[in-house]
Formats: C-alpha cells, structure tokens, sequence
C-alpha cells in the first residue's frame, strides 16, 4: 500500500500554471535523487572535475563537488525539485554579428541586473502560492548551490544538455536562467516533464566556432567544456594572469562569451524575453570609456549585474587585451595610461596589448 502522508494535493499541472503565473516561460518537475547512483551525471561531473577541466574554479572541487551527487544534503527529506527557466535574450544582434572594433563586448547574460536575484525572487512567489495551498519544506536554488541543475533541468523535460554543454530547448533555444526550488513534496511528474532526446544531431558549429577551442571530446564519446580554454572562464573567474597563448583568441570580449550559443541553429529563432530586469545596461560599451573607469565607477556602473564578479583589476585586465585585439592607434593611450598602474596584473596585459597595437 502506498504511503498515505507522502501523498499530496499538489500535481505538476498546478505547478506549470503556478510557474508561468510567476513569469517562468518553462518548468518541469523530478523526483529527486537520494543517492548518488541515482544522480545520472553525476559520475561525469566527477570525472570532469577529477582530470582538472574545472581550471581554478575550486567550488567546482572542493568539499562542495560531493554535494551535487544527493539533493538531500541540501534539504533533508527532499522528495522532488521543481526546475525552471527564465528567458533573457533580447532583440540585439549576436556577437558573431556585431563588429565594431572600437567597442567591447558582453556576454549576453549580464547585460540586465543579476539573475540570481531575478530568479530568486520570482521561486519565492511560486513557494508562496505552492504554500497556500499546502504546507511543506522547501529551498531555493539559483545557480550558486551545488545542484548538477542542467542535468536536473533535462531530467525535468527543460531541454537536453547540447554538445556546448548547455541546455537546449527545442521550442525557446537556449538563452534561459535556470532556477530550482527543493521541496519536501511527493509529486508525480507528467508526461511534459519527461527528458527530451538530444536533437544536436551530427551539427558541430559550435565547436568549429570556438576561438579557443574549449569544446573537446570527451572519454565516454560525448563532448565537454575544457574550462581552462573557455573564454568565459579567462574574463571572469580566471583571477590571474590571462595565458598569453589565447590573448588573440579572445577578440572584443570583456566579461564573457556567446559564440557557441550565437551560431547554435536552435537560438536562430529564440525566444526574447519580456523581464524588465534583463534589458541591457551596457550593450556593447566603449573600450575607451571602459578603460578610463575608476573603481568607484565600476562598482557603479556594474552594480547588482554579474559583470561585478570580473572585480575592477580582472576588468581593466580584459579591456586591455581586448584594446590590443582591436588594433586600433587611438587605444595606444588610454593603454599607456593602464600599463603605468600600480596593479601589475593590469600593467602586465596592458603592455601586451600595445605590442600587438605595434606588432
């Protein structure tokens, strides 16, 4: 006989109409995993890990990587997880379309206010419903827990896992926050919450466009990220001297990269979003003006936005190779003036980049 206590009042059908009601344009629930066997990439992340494809990301490696393998470390007595997705794309063009040498470029994601408050906020309003209509226990997950959330999120029907190793929609692309809330609630999943079949098929382009070629083949025959190639990873988690190797590679970009998304043929008709929240801030600014920005202007201009998390001296760093790729005589300035800063982080790329302007 099944157990009547863990029976509840609450199925996935409430939870889509809830989710969207809340703005979420995708969701989908998943029993949770109670042990490691049981979380299906689990073994893949830890592998990835172990080989050191996560770079000097250590809270991808530390005491935390173990955490991702049971849900239940995160919430006691967690019964299913309710994935969803945020769209943040907008109607400006793609970085492999936008070429203006005297501009820099910004990852997509960060152009609005920070996601994780976005999608946070609005996981607490569907708990708040869910609540109204029974109590239970529950947590709010947005990115920085130790949660595999693509691999949830493909378990939840959100979309397959791509050979960028994003997650693909077939219907939205895949320009869309994840967010995830634990709960302590039994519910049975539906049929839209079942995982979709990889529709990549035999297309490569986002391998063939990587500059830095950080999307390799993986030992079960797949394809993975080699963080440490990643130009996302050199512009905003990579805290030291960016390799000199891959300086060239990185072109305009100042915090982040969108190449492999960008030529993905699912993101040609992607959704636009319509969060206010994402609408840019800085689309495309000025390497110029970027360059000639105080910290007190940073911290400013980029306040309560992910590009926060480059911190001003990783920043400055970025703008001053991407100044030298631009290769443009009016940037040999502006670059003097970061190659005599007292950080030698900053002075170091600086005088890179006007070699390249002489070179």
């Amino acid at each position: 006989m099944p157990d009547e206590s863990l029976r509840t009042s609450i199925n996935s059908r409430i939870i889509h109409h809830l989710a969207a009601e809340c703005g979420f344009d995708l969701a989908g629930v998943v029993a949770a995993p109670q042990a490691p066997r049981q979380a299906p990439d689990f073994a893949r992340f830890r592998h990835w890990a172990d080989r050191g494809l996560a770079g000097e990301m250590r809270y991808l490696t530390d005491h935390r990587a173990d955490v991702r393998s049971d849900p239940g470390r995160l919430l006691p007595g967690v019964r299913s997880i309710i994935c969803v997705g945020l769209v943040y794309n907008g109607p400006q063009p793609c970085s492999t379309r936008f070429a203006d040498p005297e501009r820099a470029w910004i990852s997509r994601y960060a152009w609005g206010e920070d996601y994780h408050d976005v999608v946070r906020a609005k996981l607490e309003v569907l708990n708040h419903k869910l609540l109204e209509i029974e109590m239970f226990r529950s947590r709010v997950c947005v990115d920085t827990a130790p949660l595999l959330e693509r691999s949830i999120a493909r378990q939840a029907g959100l979309g397959w896992i791509g050979k960028n190793t994003c997650l693909i929609n077939q219907q939205l692309g895949s320009w869309f926050f994840l967010g995830e809330l634990l709960t302590t609630l039994s519910i049975d999943p539906d049929a839209s919450d079942a995982p979709p079949p990889d529709r990549c098929g035999t297309c490569t382009r986002c391998i063939d466009a990587c500059p830095t070629a950080a999307i390799v083949p993986s030992p079960d025959g797949r394809f993975e990220l080699d963080a440490r190639l990643c130009i996302s990873y050199f512009t905003i988690e990579l805290r030291s001297t960016i390799p000199e190797a891959q300086r060239a590679a990185i072109g305009a970009h100042i915090f982040g990269c969108d190449i492999c998304q960008d030529v993905c043929p699912w993101n040609s008709r992607a959704a636009e979003t319509n969060e206010p929240a994402f609408h840019p801030r800085e689309f495309a600014p000025s390497l110029e003006r970027m360059a000639g920005i105080t910290e007190a202007e940073f911290r400013d201009m980029f306040r309560e936005t992910p590009v926060s998390r480059a911190r001003y001296r990783g920043f400055l760093r970025n703008v001053a190779v991407a100044m030298g790729n631009a290769r443009l005589e009016k940037f040999r300035e502006p670059l003097k003036k970061l190659a005599a800063s007292g950080d030698p982080l900053i002075a170091e790329h600086a005088r890179w980049a006007l070699q390249a302007l002489t070179g």
